[in-house]
């Protein structure tokens, strides 16, 4: 089995504690205790204050705001806001980028859930089911329909994210990085596509490959899933073995794709100068999985 690094984004020690969600008086007296913390966010970028998540007291929050209840931490309930005015969110902004390197393991995953749970209130004000408006239930964690009463729970879509890696007849281990229409020059990263309904998580990477680099996987390996919250989706990630490597891109989603060797691979994730590629960002997945092969 492949030994793997733990991803960015997960690792929170608050504790989502259904059991207050789901009871109304409980609920009620996690937001009357006096000690009930609110997080700080701008939109929906996190305040960081000297490398630590921004909070302020429950009481202080906006006019209009709906308190959307996180958790218990340390038995403290935390929450985060729901502005009254949700025009500003924009669920797949990436500003927060940057404040995230600022933040502990533990503090960046807490973030990220509360972001995601904040963008999708923003986005599902109405029914899927009959168009009425829906309202705020069970501490935040979901809503309810006034006109049919069907309940929506938050989404998470599941993306899977892979390195195809291919051995050649000198023993030479290689992956496959790919340059996404809309990086940044020089950076590759990991391929990566959306789990389609009817699909196990290998036939989805064995998809994927195929569609993006042309490449056919044989087998796959699970190594480890990330929380993504712009927007809300579950990376799942995988190694794949590829016997050909001959590449045949679809352009429209990938412009670039070249196999490296771990001395590129290393050479990319020091950040060295004149290494082949740029690596993908400490907080994505995709540095974990190519940190996993590497080591």
């Amino acid at each position: 089995m492949t030994r793997t690094r733990t991803p960015a984004l997960t690792g929170a020690r608050i504790d989502r504690a259904d059991h207050v969600r789901g009871d109304a008086d409980r609920l009620a007296a996690a937001l009357g205790d006096r000690r009930a913390r609110l997080l700080l966010l701008d939109a929906l970028d996190p305040v960081v204050e000297d490398g630590l998540l921004g909070w302020t007291s429950l009481g202080l929050i906006d006019d209009g705001a709906e308190p959307l209840f996180l958790g218990l931490l340390d038995d403290i309930p935390h929450f985060a806001p729901l502005p009254a005015d949700v025009s500003r969110i924009d669920g797949r902004s990436r500003s927060a980028w940057a404040a995230l390197t600022l933040l502990a393991a533990d503090e960046a995953a807490l973030y990220a859930s509360a972001r995601s749970l904040v963008a999708w209130h923003a986005s599902y004000r109405f029914c899927a089911n009959c168009g009425s408006g829906t309202v705020i239930a069970k501490g935040g964690w979901q809503r309810d329909c006034d006109g049919c009463g069907a309940q929506h729970f938050p989404r998470t879509d599941p993306v899977v994210i892979m390195l195809a890696r291919h051995g050649d007849a000198n023993g030479v281990e290689r992956v496959l990085v790919g340059h996404g229409v809309g990086f940044p020059s020089g950076r590759m990263s990991a391929l990566a596509g959306f789990v389609e309904p009817g699909e196990s998580i290998e036939e989805a990477v064995r998809r994927e490959l195929f569609e993006e680099a042309g490449v056919v996987a044989e087998t796959v390996e699970y190594i480890a899933s990330q929380p993504w919250p712009f927007a809300s989706s579950l990376m799942i990630g995988c190694l794949a073995e590829v016997a050909d490597p001959t590449l045949t891109l679809d352009t429209k989603e990938v412009d670039a794709a070249i196999w490296v060797t771990r001395e590129e691979v290393a050479a990319a994730l020091a950040g060295e100068e004149g290494a082949r590629f740029l690596a993908p960002p400490p907080i994505a997945i995709a540095r974990t999985l190519l940190e996993t092969w590497l080591g």
